[in-house]
């Protein structure tokens, strides 16, 4: 027998690690989440674009009787958030090199703070609905489309990691080390995104 079996031949975690690092093209399920994250990149270019075609139509921005939006914490809670891709990374490389109790532990650390970024969020994102409801004005409407769209990206990778954790709680298989790369790449696209809203978000303060 080969010592890199194909991926449907390998069945037990040291195969699946094999045939995963000899695999010459990227397997379908990586291919199905680039697909999504490409109409979901779509979705927020659209969100962009119609946030600064009605900054540029509106003489003040934001309107009256609106605080300027902060900037430190935003932009600290953003650094956090990036950051989880280097263990969601690391979580793709040990599993492939058959470490998936490494695999495992890089995850959780990426979960805890992914999952603290979201609480902050949340918290914020209440705050600012008691200050102006997105029925007062395009600039409440055009915000709270954009940080709601965002923070519901990263809730729905938080339920992916958390799913993968008790899948890989059986072990590794070639169907849950694909799956492990599908959701790297999405943490991958959230968080460029998270860079790019949270840009858009603070600009009228800079």
């Amino acid at each position: 027998m080969s010592a890199f079996p194909h991926s449907g031949e390998a069945t037990t975690p040291g195969a699946v690690a094999r045939a995963e690092r000899a695999r010459l093209a990227r397997p379908n399920g990586w291919w199905g989440m680039a697909i999504f994250v490409a109409t979901e990149a779509t979705l927020f270019g659209t969100i962009f674009g119609t946030y600064f075609f009605l900054r540029f139509q509106t003489a003040k921005w934001p309107p009256a009787g609106v605080p300027d939006p902060k900037v430190l914490v935003p932009l600290l809670l953003t650094g956090a958030l990036v950051a989880t891709s280097l263990p969601v990374q690391l979580a793709c490389s040990a599993a492939r090199r058959d470490r998936l109790g490494s695999a495992r532990l890089a995850l959780m650390l990426a979960l805890a703070v992914q999952a603290g970024y979201l609480g902050i969020q949340l918290h914020l994102f209440l705050g600012d609905l008691d200050k102006f409801p997105p029925d007062q004005s395009a600039y409440a409407s055009i915000y709270f489309t954009m940080l709601g769209g965002h923070h519901f990206h990263v809730l729905v990778g938080i339920l992916l990691e958390l799913w993968l954790l008790l899948r890989l709680v059986g072990g590794l298989t070639r169907y849950r080390l694909v799956a492990l790369r599908a959701v790297a790449f999405y943490w991958h696209f959230v968080n460029v995104l998270a860079v790019a809203v949270v840009l858009t978000q603070v600009s009228p303060a800079l």
